[in-house]
């Protein structure tokens, strides 16, 4: 998606006495002026001011305009956008954009492992041709991030986590844990997954590989332990609940690392989704979490905030921006690309 934002200059040349033309050879400047009332003094000072002001906003450029482009990655059981109409992260690729980002959406599998889906992210960032990318990944995203930076740091300028699977989720241990290894009833349910990520490929007009077990592994959080482990546990802190490096450095590279959850699995009434995320988030107890992910296992270098009254998808503004009154998460991607922007990232 191309970035809103044109550049224009402008150039006043300073005005000839005698004959009223502009001479082709000379700049304004508002310096050699000599106005003798009072009002062509506050004529000259404002017009100084507003040119100033138009310099700095040229330098400044837009809020969300960022050094290198914005690359959204999905979660488990995501895509891109289903028949260009349905978007997974709803509405956000327009608000980064129009304030001056330029915005990729990533094209991944569906449900695969991390580790599967960060060799298709590193791929998929090569095509791209940019010199960096910066990263916001939600749910699954995060750790698909985390393995592509892993072997594609040269082209990482930073990872975003949106309510990402960084430690696990209890949900899909218990899910996991209430499926048999090796039963007919396994082979069914990865069936089912796998036809499930067929339709959508074909809706979304991609062509990934599919595996609905190794998904549903992924997400547990002995296979998280084992992930962060291969990942040397970079920008994710081993211990309970504490957070990771801001800064990260892969050989000569540094990334930096950020991340936000929410805190509600019920937000809006209105939202059909909540009711799901209100039985599941019932495996938490009175732990904090959005219905599919705890607080603590989304934390991932710099914790922007884990309190957002928000659940696991009003993370990405769905269902279709039904969500609570108090968040709006298209607000947080737009601050986080003006926080990279300062950043010089």
């Amino acid at each position: 998606m191309k970035s809103l934002l044109t550049k224009q200059l402008f150039c006043r040349r300073e005005q000839q006495p005698s004959s009223g033309k502009m001479a082709a050879n000379k700049t304004f400047n508002l310096n050699k002026l000599k106005p003798r009332s009072l009002t062509g003094k506050l004529l000259v000072a404002a017009a100084s001011c507003c040119m100033l002001m138009a310099g700095n906003a040229a330098q400044a450029g837009g809020y969300t305009e960022t050094k290198y482009p914005i690359l959204l990655v999905h979660g488990f059981a995501g895509f891109d956008n289903l028949g260009g109409l349905i978007g997974y992260f709803h509405t956000i690729p327009y608000n980064l954009a129009r304030s001056g980002a330029k915005v990729e959406v990533a094209n991944v599998s569906f449900v695969h492992s991390s580790w599967d889906r960060g060799q298709q992210l590193e791929e998929y960032i090569d095509c791209l041709g940019y010199p960096k990318v910066n990263i916001m990944a939600h749910g699954q995203g995060a750790p698909t991030a985390r393995v592509a930076t892993h072997f594609n740091s040269c082209h990482v300028a930073s990872v975003t986590s949106v309510a990402g699977v960084n430690k696990g989720s209890k949900v899909a241990d218990i899910v996991r844990g209430v499926i048999p290894p090796n039963t007919p009833i396994e082979g069914g349910v990865d069936a089912i997954a796998r036809a499930m990520g067929g339709l959508v490929d074909v809706l979304a007009g991609n062509s990934n590989p599919q595996d609905g077990m190794h998904a549903l592994d992924a997400l547990t959080t002995p296979d998280m332990l084992e992930l962060n482990n291969d990942l040397e546990w970079k920008g994710v802190s081993p211990d309970n609940c504490e957070t990771g490096e801001e800064e990260v450095w892969y050989g000569d590279d540094l990334v930096k690392f950020y991340s936000w959850t929410g805190k509600r699995a019920v937000t809006n009434l209105l939202d059909p989704s909540d009711a799901f995320l209100g039985v599941t988030s019932l495996v938490y107890g009175h732990e904090r979490n959005d219905g599919f992910v705890s607080a603590c296992s989304s934390k991932l270098g710099k914790v922007i905030g884990t309190h957002y009254a928000m659940n696991h998808l009003d993370a990405i503004n769905h269902l279709f921006s039904v969500r609570s009154l108090w968040t709006n998460p298209v607000s947080l991607y737009r601050t986080q690309a003006n926080r990279l922007k300062k950043a010089g990232l």
